[in-house]
């Protein structure tokens, strides 16, 4: 007689996180509100990606809007939009820079902040495809530590994960404002996913 292979279990998750109830954060969300709207710019390959730090941006700052895409015509409507508001691109600055954030912030502060989501490649790779980016008011970051986020690796000493960049970019805007829990809860991620490694592979971050 023959008999049937056990079907494997299916994962469950968490509703509220979305990530799998074995390594569910809520315990460590504390959302934030700021007085700046967070929009991100996601290539698509972030989309899916397991380490992908935006999920987690989303939960700690629920008023973050996510928009993906990679050409000019994925971003058309949102151009449009950029052009209403006081605007600001999270990115290094060069010689190019458009008006220095300083001077810009001075006329009309802030209200969005807007943040490239992908490698350093793919995020070339959409700055040439939109060109119009760079000609906005470019924040700069004051970088005095590497990324926390060392699960995922990156070939340069300044990479940060989105969800750095994003409460970086608004402590420098608010000097006072409190953003460890939301550093807490990418280190609660962390660790978990440290965790569930074998000790030789968790050697390796």
């Amino acid at each position: 007689m023959l008999s049937k292979t056990a079907e494997p279990a299916k994962r469950t998750y968490c509703v509220r996180c979305q990530y799998p109830q074995s390594a569910c954060v809520c315990a460590a969300i504390q959302p934030m509100a700021v007085p700046q709207q967070l929009l991100v710019l996601q290539h698509p390959s972030e989309v899916s990606h397991t380490k992908n730090s935006v999920r987690l941006l989303r939960l700690a700052i629920p008023q973050t809007q996510v928009v993906v895409g990679e050409s000019a015509t994925d971003f058309a409507a949102l151009r449009q939009q950029l052009q209403q508001t006081a605007c600001a691109l999270v990115y290094p600055a060069d010689q190019d820079a458009a008006a220095p954030l300083a001077k810009i912030a001075a006329d009309s502060p802030i209200k969005t902040l807007v943040l490239l989501d992908g490698t350093w490649r793919k995020v070339h790779r959409m700055l040439c495809l939109n060109p119009w980016l760079l000609q906005l008011p470019r924040l700069s970051l004051d970088i005095q530590h590497g990324s926390q986020y060392r699960i995922r690796k990156a070939k340069r000493s300044d990479s940060l994960s989105t969800l750095e960049a994003a409460v970086f970019a608004l402590k420098q805007l608010q000097p006072q404002l409190d953003i460890t829990p939301t550093l807490n809860l990418l280190d609660e991620l962390v660790a978990q996913r440290l965790a569930r490694m074998p000790a030789d592979v968790r050697k390796r971050y």
